[in-house]
C-alpha cells in the first residue's frame, strides 16, 4: 500500500487517470495540458507531480522542482478524508473557501468557471479513492 503521494502513489493515480475516459478524454477535448503538483500545507515542496499532456497522464512521481500549474495542498487529515470519500462540487468549494484546500498555484476561479475542466477535476478526486492508501 503506497504512501500518500509518494512516486508509486502518484503512479497508481496515473494509471486510474488514463483508464478514466470521463477525465482523461473530456481534457483531451479542451487540449488540456498541465503539471500538477500535490502535498501538504506545511510543507515548503509538493511531494508528488503529475504530468498531463493532452489529458493523458504522460508522467507521474516524485516532485523534482518542476515549474508548476497547479499545486494543490492540503494537511494530510483532509487528503486521506477526500482519497477515502471523494469529493463533490459543494464539497471541494467549502474545502477551498474554508482554506483546507489552498492552490498555491494555478487558478480555483477559472478552473470552476470552465465546466469541461471542473467535472474531470471533481472526478480526479474519486480516482484517488480507488487507491490504497497508507
Amino acid at each position: 500500500m503506497p504512501e500518500l503521494f509518494s512516486a508509486d502513489w502518484m503512479n497508481e493515480l496515473k494509471d486510474q487517470w488514463n483508464n478514466a475516459p470521463d477525465v482523461k478524454d473530456a481534457l483531451a477535448e479542451i487540449g488540456f495540458n498541465s503539471l500538477i503538483g500535490c502535498g501538504f500545507k506545511d510543507e515548503a515542496k509538493p511531494r508528488g507531480v503529475f504530468v498531463v499532456e493532452n489529458g493523458v497522464c504522460v508522467r507521474a512521481g516524485d516532485y523534482n522542482d518542476e515549474t508548476l500549474d497547479w499545486d494543490m495542498r492540503a494537511n494530510r487529515k483532509d487528503w486521506m478524508k477526500w482519497v477515502e470519500n471523494g469529493i463533490g462540487m459543494a464539497g471541494l468549494g467549502m474545502a477551498y473557501t474554508t482554506g483546507k484546500l489552498k492552490f498555491v498555484t494555478g487558478d480555483y476561479g477559472a478552473m470552476l468557471k470552465n465546466p469541461k475542466m471542473a467535472g474531470p477535476f471533481i472526478k480526479s478526486f474519486g480516482l484517488m479513492s480507488k487507491i490504497d492508501t497508507q
